[in-house]
C-alpha cells in the first residue's frame, strides 16, 4: 500500500515539475515581449506628441467649427474595446471586458444605439457570445501592428463618423501603470475635447488653406495615434499581467513540489522503518 502511495506522489511531483517548466518559460517570454512593447510605445511618442501640440495650438489661436469637435449627440456610439489575444494573464481580460460590458449596457439602457469594434481575440470572442452589435473585429493584431495598419483603421472610424454612422467614439482599454499594476480605463476620442488650449507651440503660425482644414486633416493621424498608443499600452499591460501570473504559478508549483517531496520522503521513511521492523521480527522468531 505504501509503495503504491509513493508511486502516486512521485507521479504528481513529475507532473507539477513539468507544469512549472511551462509557467517559467511563459514568464520569460512575457518579460521579453513586455520590454519590446514598452520600447515601441516610447519610440512612437515624439510624433504623436508633436501632433497633439499642433492641434492644441490651432484650437487656442483660432475660433472655428469642426465636425470633429461638435457635441450635439444623436445618441449613437461606437465602443472600441481592446483586450488580449490569449488567456493565462490573471485578471487582465476579465477586468477590461467587465468595464466594456458595463459601458455598453449603460449606453443601451439610455436608449442609445451601440456599435462595437473589438480589438484582440478575447474581445472578439466576448462580444460574439453576447447580443451586442459587433460591427468590426480585429483579432491577433496587437503584437505585430504598425502605424500604417492603425491609420487604416483610424480612416475607417473617421469616415464613418463623418457620414454620421455614429456621433461618438469611446475607447476602453488597459493602461500600463507599472509592472505590478495595470488599470482598465475609458475615454472619449470623438468628438475631440479637452485639448490643452494653453499649450501653444507658435502663436504666429499661419495654416494653409485654413486652420479648420488643417485641423480636420490631422484628425485621422490623431485618432490613429491614440489607438496605436492604446494598443501598445494594452499589449504591455497584458504581458506584465501574464508575467506576474506565471511568476505566481511558478512559485506555487515550487511550494507544491516541496510539500510533495516531504510527503514522499515520509512515506519512504515509513516503508524503510516497516521493512526493518519486519526483518527484526523475523530474526527474533528464528531465535
Amino acid at each position: 500500500m505504501a509503495t503504491a502511495n509513493m508511486k502516486d506522489v512521485k507521479r504528481r511531483i513529475k507532473s507539477v515539475e513539468s507544469t512549472m517548466q511551462i509557467t517559467k518559460a511563459m514568464q520569460l517570454v512575457a518579460s521579453s515581449k513586455l520590454r519590446r512593447a514598452k520600447d515601441r510605445a516610447v519610440a512612437a511618442q515624439p510624433f504623436f506628441q508633436t501632433l497633439y501640440d499642433t492641434m492644441c495650438d490651432i484650437s487656442a489661436d483660432y475660433n472655428f467649427t469642426s465636425v470633429f469637435t461638435k457635441k450635439k449627440f444623436l445618441n449613437s456610439t461606437l465602443l472600441v474595446v481592446i483586450a488580449g489575444d490569449r488567456g493565462l494573464a490573471g485578471g487582465f481580460n476579465h477586468n477590461v471586458l467587465k468595464m466594456a460590458q458595463e459601458e455598453a449596457d449603460k449606453i443601451l439602457a439610455t436608449g442609445g444605439e451601440l456599435r462595437v469594434m473589438a480589438i484582440g481575440k478575447k474581445a472578439v470572442e466576448f462580444f460574439e457570445k453576447r447580443s451586442y452589435n459587433l460591427t468590426d473585429k480585429y483579432p491577433g493584431i496587437a503584437e505585430t501592428i504598425t502605424t500604417d495598419d492603425m491609420m487604416d483603421i483610424a480612416e475607417i472610424i473617421v469616415e464613418r463618423f463623418r457620414s454620421r454612422d455614429f456621433d461618438k467614439v469611446e475607447l476602453v482599454y488597459t493602461t500600463f501603470v507599472s509592472a505590478m499594476t495595470q488599470e482598465p480605463m475609458k475615454l472619449q476620442i470623438l468628438p475631440v475635447e479637452n485639448l490643452d488650449k494653453a499649450k501653444k507651440t507658435n502663436a504666429a503660425t499661419i495654416y494653409d488653406p485654413s486652420p479648420e482644414e488643417v485641423f480636420d486633416g490631422m484628425i485621422p493621424d490623431y485618432i490613429g495615434g491614440m489607438l496605436y498608443s492604446a494598443i501598445l499600452d494594452s499589449f504591455a499591460s497584458e504581458q506584465a499581467s501574464r508575467r506576474t501570473a506565471m511568476e505566481s504559478a511558478t512559485d506555487n508549483a515550487g511550494e507544491m513540489i516541496d510539500k510533495l517531496s516531504l510527503l514522499y520522503n515520509r512515506a519512504r521513511q515509513a516503508q524503510i522503518t516497516q521493512e526493518i521492523t519486519e526483518i527484526s521480527s523475523a530474526s527474533i522468531g528464528r531465535e
